[in-house]
């Protein structure tokens, strides 16, 4: 565990190090995101698709719950690698199959469904490896700074999968750009999931929009204004206010007249729902909502909250489950 740690974080350095020095291009030491229960998203999806690939039976709908995780566990059985339902770097290598085009199935589902994600695309995820997903594999390829070649093998995968993810701001969201970062609104696909279901839940009480602030660049590393957001997975909300304005009237703090702490409350409340276990910390500095265990005293987080998710066995620390 303590060597694998390290190649970990000796990979978590270069991914850092290249966003930073080449923020439109290559990230050639990206890594496998590990997905464990609890997570949801593309990337969940596409290990659903390859589970299906590889003749276990999973449900394609983006969960990993106890009938995916049963999945896993059996595909790891029968591959000889260790049984615990977490699908890391060993079990994700033997999940992926080298695709090209002419290929069909479930395995290029799971490749259609990351290139949609990932590249902001509209393929059919319909099993076909034609034409259309042969050029945008090319172009992903181009896009990561690997060999452009059309086949899908272990390092087009890799890069595919570590890549972040861009919200759907009609799941109730509103787009804020509170330090002049521009669309610094990526993160992991498990991340920009579960925030979006915890807003969906939100959204039936009835209580206006939730503003989404900065998240991170889309290849991670520094973004202004920020002391993390390098990784993908810290993403910021604002509170509610009482006149459900807070997309419209602006940022209050918890201090301010017009703060809702029972709709803030029951907006922390969705969201920690949405990813049990994933989950690291939730910084804003209301004293009741950190007297309830809900949220964590961090200084400079009175208007806004900073939600901090996690993976199984993360190359840091600040951000391992």
């Amino acid at each position: 565990m303590r060597q694998s740690r390290l190649v970990f974080t000796l990979l978590l350095v270069g991914v850092v190090l290249l966003a930073t020095a080449q923020p439109s291009s290559a990230f050639a030491n990206a890594f496998f995101h590990t997905q464990s229960t609890g997570n949801r998203g593309a990337d969940v999806l596409a290990i659903q698709h390859l589970l299906n690939h590889h003749g276990q039976t999973a449900a394609t709908d983006g969960v990993l719950n106890t009938g995916t995780d049963t999945a896993v566990r059996a595909f790891q059985s029968a591959k000889g690698l260790s049984v615990d339902g977490i699908v890391g770097p060993a079990t994700w290598g033997a999940l992926v199959p080298t695709l090209r085009e002419g290929a069909s199935g479930a395995a290029v589902r799971a490749l259609q469904v990351e290139l949609n994600a990932k590249r902001r695309l509209n393929l059919a995820v319909d099993g076909v490896f034609d034409a259309e997903v042969t050029s945008a594999v090319r172009t992903f390829q181009s896009h990561a700074g690997i060999g452009v070649d059309g086949v899908v093998g272990p390092i087009t995968w890799r890069n595919l999968v570590w890549h972040y993810d861009y919200p759907d701001f009609s799941a109730g969201a509103c787009d804020q750009d509170p330090d002049g970062n521009g669309t610094a609104n990526w993160a992991t696909a498990a991340a920009i999931a579960q925030l979006e279901q915890g807003i969906r839940s939100f959204q039936a009480t009835g209580q206006g929009l939730v503003p989404y602030g900065d998240a991170g660049f889309e290849h991670g590393g520094d973004i202004p204004g920020h002391g993390s957001h390098e990784v993908g997975l810290d993403i910021d909300i604002w509170p509610i206010r009482t006149d459900n304005g807070q997309c419209t009237a602006g940022r209050i703090t918890w201090q301010s007249a017009t703060y809702d702490r029972a709709a803030t409350r029951q907006l922390i409340q969705a969201i920690r729902a949405a990813a049990p276990g994933h989950i690291r910390w939730v910084f804003f500095n209301d004293p009741t909502l950190i007297s309830e265990g809900l949220s964590t005293h961090e200084a400079n987080h009175d208007n806004h909250l900073h939600v901090r998710y996690c993976e199984k066995v993360h190359p840091s620390s600040l951000y391992d489950c």
